[in-house]
């Protein structure tokens, strides 16, 4: 009971701060402003250590969706992790995650944001790896060393902006292209937390978390930081770095859709999808389309949630099991998470008048309007009709297809709690997507001929039809299938490249690597090594060849050689 009761509590405080931050982003966008806070935490002499706050209509309406997701995942965990041991130690993680979300989200300043950039790394390792098992700590693993990645290149973002003696945004309002290295760390940062290409391995890794660890990170915190970065930092669409994210994008989408075509674990499937979002925001970033977006980011939390939310319903109620395979008639089973999970994929989808529909919709269009090659525009109608496909093809296996689940499910949609917290972000998903464009979009008109005003509605209905004809054909030629599967559903071997490489090798080979690359380097580089070759060294002049002329000559060459470089 004082559990439940510390849970009702915090989604009512979350709910409280949500709105009051929606309401206060769109009184600041229709008077485009934002107030600066400046908090003094340190002051000796002249010198004032002080954390900055940005308080505008972007900060503001991020930090309200963010505030929404945490709340209702916070009441739906009170269900979902009942029986739980430790649970103080997972309110706690959970609280410390959207605080660093959202110390992150309302810094003007790269110290600040590394903060809360850190924050989100560490404590994603630790719920990654709460159930404490290899699985976990394997991809626990993987995912704190790939964001670690994205850390140094921030930390060399924070010392090249020491030239300019400032460390925020400010630095580079009218600096034009004197600022492009920082731009391509502080970007290439935001792809290693955003899992673009080749940063994407550890995505579907991270589904070894909890579902409610899953839901908002999938949807508002971890994964979305780098996004955010960007949009934050609007000054990378006038240089060759456009093109670059454009490409990376454009594939990631492609290799997502593709993988969660052939994939059969339902939680990785939806993390697969939320890489093709992923790809998909930052590609209308690379073609400069920036509140587009931000207005896809918001949409996107609130789908997202929601799916991982009735995704983590069926998982308890088919006690455990993730294999779509084992599932099916969950219509009639379970009738309300059912709604919930088609209104959720088909928000995904983009399917009209849902909340996907207004972003995806407009950036495909958006995007027809603008200038890219024509590679990249083939591969990004590609990945919308695979993500449709991949869509259908889930909505069959779970929901539609004629499978006796008797003996294996519990016959309820739950206590009513977990059926609470996924009805506020179902209706949010039905109705929030025109009224927050009406509130972030300019109105802008989009003409294009008919031609390609159709082509989106054609890919969408060809998708349908792939993804609900793909089970039949995997079923029907399931031997001459399984190395199409094998060759597509590996996210074309970014695990295997991003955890395993040594592994496959020849036993000397690979082993010699591991002990030279892996195993040695800091042994060779570390005190000991250094101690090593120093008594080595001390040994080789004090010894039987200190007398000798060759030991002299290389003596004093070296000593010239350290002359000449000091000086």
């Amino acid at each position: 009971m004082y559990l439940v009761s510390i849970w009702n509590l915090i989604f009512y405080l979350f709910l409280f701060f949500s709105v009051c931050c929606f309401l206060m982003g769109c009184f600041l966008v229709n008077l485009s402003l934002g107030v600066l806070f400046s908090w003094t935490i340190f002051s000796w002499g002249s010198t004032d250590v002080s954390f900055i706050f940005l308080f505008d209509w972007v900060s503001m309406m991020f930090l309200s969706f963010v505030l929404l997701i945490s709340g209702s995942v916070f009441f739906y965990s009170g269900e979902y992790m009942e029986g739980e041991l430790n649970m103080s130690r997972f309110i706690m993680l959970l609280a410390g995650f959207v605080g660093s979300m959202a110390l992150l989200i309302m810094s003007p300043n790269l110290v600040s944001i590394l903060l809360g950039w850190d924050g989100l790394g560490l404590v994603s390792y630790c719920l990654v790896i709460y159930y404490q098992n290899f699985k976990s700590l394997n991809a626990g693993t993987l995912t704190v060393l790939s964001n670690r990645v994205g850390d140094v290149f921030l930390l060399l973002a924070i010392v090249w902006m020491i030239n300019f003696g400032d460390w925020s945004f400010v630095s580079w309002l009218g600096a034009g292209q004197s600022l492009i290295f920082v731009s391509l760390l502080v970007v290439l940062a935001s792809l290693t937390k955003s899992a673009q290409i080749p940063f994407s391995a550890w995505l579907p890794a991270a589904m070894a978390a909890p579902t409610p660890v899953s839901s908002l990170v999938h949807s508002s915190t971890l994964v979305t930081a780098g996004v955010y970065l960007v949009i934050r930092l609007g000054w990378v669409y006038d240089f060759w770095l456009s093109e670059m994210l454009m490409i990376l994008s454009v594939l990631t989408m492609f290799m997502a859709g593709l993988g969660a075509c052939f994939e059969f674990d339902l939680k990785k499937i939806i993390a697969l999808s939320t890489l093709s979002q992923l790809g998909l925001m930052m590609f209308s970033l690379s073609v400069g389309l920036v509140h587009l977006a931000l207005f896809h980011l918001l949409m996107h939390a609130l789908f997202k949630a929601l799916l991982f939310m009735t995704a983590g319903c069926v998982i308890h109620s088919v006690k455990g099991w993730q294999d779509i395979r084992v599932m099916g008639n969950l219509m009639i089973y379970l009738p309300f998470m059912s709604s919930s999970f088609l209104i959720s994929n088909l928000a995904l989808a983009g399917m009209p008048f849902l909340a996907g529909f207004y972003s995806k919709d407009l950036i495909l269009e958006m995007s027809l309007m603008s200038e890219m090659n024509l590679v990249s525009l083939v591969v990004l109608f590609l990945a919308t009709g695979l993500t449709v496909c991949y869509t259908f093809r889930l909505i069959y296996y779970v929901v539609y297809r004629d499978y006796s689940m008797q003996g294996s499910v519990n016959l309820s949609d739950g206590s009513g709690v977990m059926v609470k917290s996924s009805l506020g972000l179902m209706l949010f998903s039905i109705f929030f997507g025109a009224l927050t464009s009406w509130a972030v979009l300019e109105p802008s008109v989009v003409v294009l001929p008919v031609v390609l005003k159709n082509l989106t509605l054609s890919v969408c209905f060809l998708g349908l039809l792939t993804g609900l004809a793909l089970p039949q054909v995997a079923y029907f030629y399931s031997k001459s299938f399984s190395l199409v599967e094998w060759v597509s559903g590996s996210m074309w071997f970014l695990p295997y490249i991003s955890s395993q490489p040594l592994i496959k090798l020849p036993l000397e080979t690979g082993s010699a690597l591991y002990k030279l690359g892996d195993q040695g380097w800091l042994e060779y580089l570390g005190g000991q090594g250094t101690n090593f070759y120093f008594m080595k060294f001390s040994h080789y002049l004090g010894g039987a060849g200190a007398n000798s002329l060759k030991s002299f000559v290389f003596l004093f060459s070296l000593l010239v050689t350290l002359f000449l470089l000091m000086s």
